[in-house]
């Protein structure tokens, strides 16, 4: 073997050695301890390990990591601490801009060396816990404000997607949140309108996307609030829709809202799949898999002519994409039980499905970048081959090793959202949570109730069967 071929070998013996510890692990999996601290509830050991990851607070991930500080501080009660990460999470989403650099480098790479920008249901999910730190520290007109964020969010969507019904484009829950927010700081008009764009977007969009009907204790609110505002036509009308009515009570009794949390959300993977060459012709190449039914036209005439006839060449392509991967929680229901009466928790927001909804709606858009991505870096490997087939060899392993998915996603939401208001006397008052499903369990809280007003309380249950991601 001649000098200058050994000096090859030793290059792709080194590149393999090299990517192989970079390898195809996923983001939960290079992430695993992280997320294992905080499943299992050990939150001051995720705060510290999170403290160390310097890299994490200033590379490409910096909004995951600011969401996982904002989530790990809110579920240490360490409120005001929380919102500061995630107002650092939330105006880095904001700022967020297409880099020239990592875009052309993603097409030569994968798409995770570009900045992390959140999901919409993870961007809105940032403003509903800067709402909870508010309740919890008191500060009505500043929940308030994290309201009217998500109000705008939600519109901004909204316009997004107009012309698309199958998509998370409005957030019923976030509304719900709103109205009771509203409700509990004495602004009955303001919940009205709120509560009532919850009923429409459960009714409208959630319970076709998701199975979640609007709850029967958001209809209670919906009729109160009306009354109480002297919106004496529309409150008619929900009475006949809903077959209920609002019986005004007199007794100066506080409320409480109790807000369960339960197990993880979803895990991004990946998947891959094969296409094959099925002809070029006047600049496009046409790609197509048999056996998922798939056939995807790329542009490619708008290259130089051996970067055109390089793409012409390719025979098949193994394609990279992402995936949800379902956290099941052990328990699937829950119920308050006070004085001997049992109020149900009753299902405001799926996470779970939303992700996957969400992922679903931008396949095609996925699978055109995966594409156009993998046969760049296949077109590039062609015309190095010809220029020196060592030189092609090593860029093939690398383009073997470097092709993934974009595996990242804030792991730490829960998988499901669970609310129930419970009428309550001023007082000391104890409150049983029982949870049932996979397994059983039961809380205990005690909680101080003020005459006419509301007292915000959640609880994360960290649950979830174990698995492999």
């Amino acid at each position: 073997m001649s000098i200058k071929n050994k000096k090859y070998s030793l290059l792709i013996v080194f590149v393999i050695f090299g990517l192989t510890f970079l390898g195809c692990a996923t983001y939960y999996q290079k992430n695993y301890q992280l997320q294992s601290f905080i499943t299992d509830g050990n939150f001051t050991a995720a705060n510290k390990l999170l403290n160390k990851d310097k890299k994490g607070e200033e590379g490409i991930n910096r909004v995951l990591f600011y969401m996982n500080k904002g989530m790990v501080n809110f579920m240490m009660g360490q409120y005001q601490e929380s919102n500061t990460y995630f107002e650092k999470a939330d105006l880095y989403n904001e700022d967020f801009r297409k880099s020239l650099g990592s875009e052309a480098l993603s097409l030569i790479s994968n798409p995770m060396v570009k900045p992390y920008k959140p999901e919409d249901f993870e961007a809105v999910m940032v403003h509903y816990y800067k709402s909870l730190n508010y309740l919890m520290l008191g500060q009505y007109q500043e929940a308030l404000v994290e309201c009217r964020r998500i109000n705008i969010q939600l519109q901004q969507l909204n316009d997004k997607y107009k012309n698309n019904k199958n998509k998370y484009a409005n957030d019923a829950f976030a509304h719900n949140l709103m109205g009771m927010i509203y409700d509990a700081s004495g602004d009955k008009n303001n919940a009205f309108i709120a509560y009532r764009n919850a009923y429409e977007a459960y009714e409208n969009e959630y319970k076709e996307l998701f199975g979640i009907p609007a709850p029967v204790q958001l209809k209670k609110d919906l009729l109160r609030v009306a009354h109480q505002t002297g919106f004496m036509e529309e409150y008619a009308n929900y009475k006949d829709k809903f077959e209920m009515e609002y019986t005004p009570d007199t007794s100066d009794s506080g409320s409480l809202v109790f807000i369960w949390m339960n197990g993880f959300g979803p895990v991004k993977s990946e998947w891959s799949i094969n296409f094959a060459n099925d002809g070029f012709n006047n600049g496009w190449l046409n790609l197509t898999n048999d056996d998922y039914g798939l056939n995807f036209p790329v542009f490619v005439g708008n290259r130089g002519a051996a970067e055109q006839g390089a793409f012409k060449n390719l025979s098949f392509l193994r394609v990279s994409f992402p995936k949800y991967v379902e956290r099941k929680p052990v328990f699937t229901s829950a119920y308050l039980q006070t004085d001997n009466q049992k109020y149900p928790l009753e299902l405001s927001q799926n996470i779970n499905a939303i992700a996957f909804q969400s992922l679903k709606d931008r396949m095609v858009r996925e699978l055109a970048n995966s594409i156009a991505r993998l046969a760049t870096k296949k077109a590039l490997e062609t015309l190095a081959n010809q220029q020196n087939e060592n030189i092609g060899t090593v860029l093939s392993i690398i383009n073997a090793m470097t092709e993934k998915a974009d595996t990242r996603n804030w792991q730490s939401l829960p998988y499901a959202i669970y609310y129930a208001r419970i009428p309550m006397p001023q007082g000391n008052h104890q409150v049983n949570l029982q949870m049932q499903g996979a397994e059983q369990d039961r809380k205990s809280f005690s909680f101080d109730i003020e005459k006419n007003k509301t007292t915000f309380f959640t609880y994360h249950q960290l649950a979830t069967e174990h698995d492999t991601y």
